[in-house]
């Protein structure tokens, strides 16, 4: 019960200025009521657009079919789809895909910390270490000099020349 789960996240996303979007493999008819099937077993209604992509056109050009398995067809023989999260930033650029085999559900916790990743970094041009979330430290780019990580990030502290954590609070920019 992937989208119901998305559909309880959605006011942490909207927060965030995303918006999501579902895509399914089923026609029209069927999604209209899947969501309604949704909603009895999960409690939580799914408001966020759901294309029907019957044909696979977006599946296949977005490389969302399930190559693994031959055998996970429809009733047609059409190839269905792996679980894919695609989170596109507002000038439109693909910033990550996660794929998911068809028997895995997403990690609904890892999508909305990787947005919070990618907001967060490009706001303070920084990256964030394995298993970061908002409050731990964050890693400041080579590229920054030392001269000017003093003035951007006054508490940071290198690990090793490479390595430099700092906090992000009031005092960063």
């Amino acid at each position: 019960m992937n989208l119901p789960a998305f559909a309880k996240l959605e006011p942490e996303f909207t927060k965030r200025g995303v918006k999501l979007l579902g895509l399914s493999v089923d026609p029209v008819e069927a999604n209209s009521g899947w969501i309604d099937d949704m909603e009895d077993i999960s409690g939580t209604r799914v408001k966020f657009p759901i294309i029907s992509d019957f044909d696979r056109k977006v599946s296949t050009l977005y490389d969302m079919l399930d190559q693994q398995d031959a055998t996970n067809v429809d009733t047609k023989g059409l190839p269905l789809t792996v679980r894919s999260v695609f989170i596109i930033d507002p000038s439109k650029k693909i910033r990550l895909i996660l794929t998911y085999p068809a028997s895995t559900g997403r990690n609904t916790a890892e999508v909305l910390r990787v947005v919070d990743s990618l907001q967060t970094g490009d706001k303070y041009t920084i990256a964030t270490p394995i298993n970061w979330v908002p409050g731990d430290d964050v890693i400041i780019p080579v590229s920054v000099s030392d001269e000017k990580a003093k003035t951007l990030f006054p508490k940071f502290r290198a690990i090793k020349p490479y390595l430099r954590l700092t906090p992000l609070g009031t005092e960063s920019k």
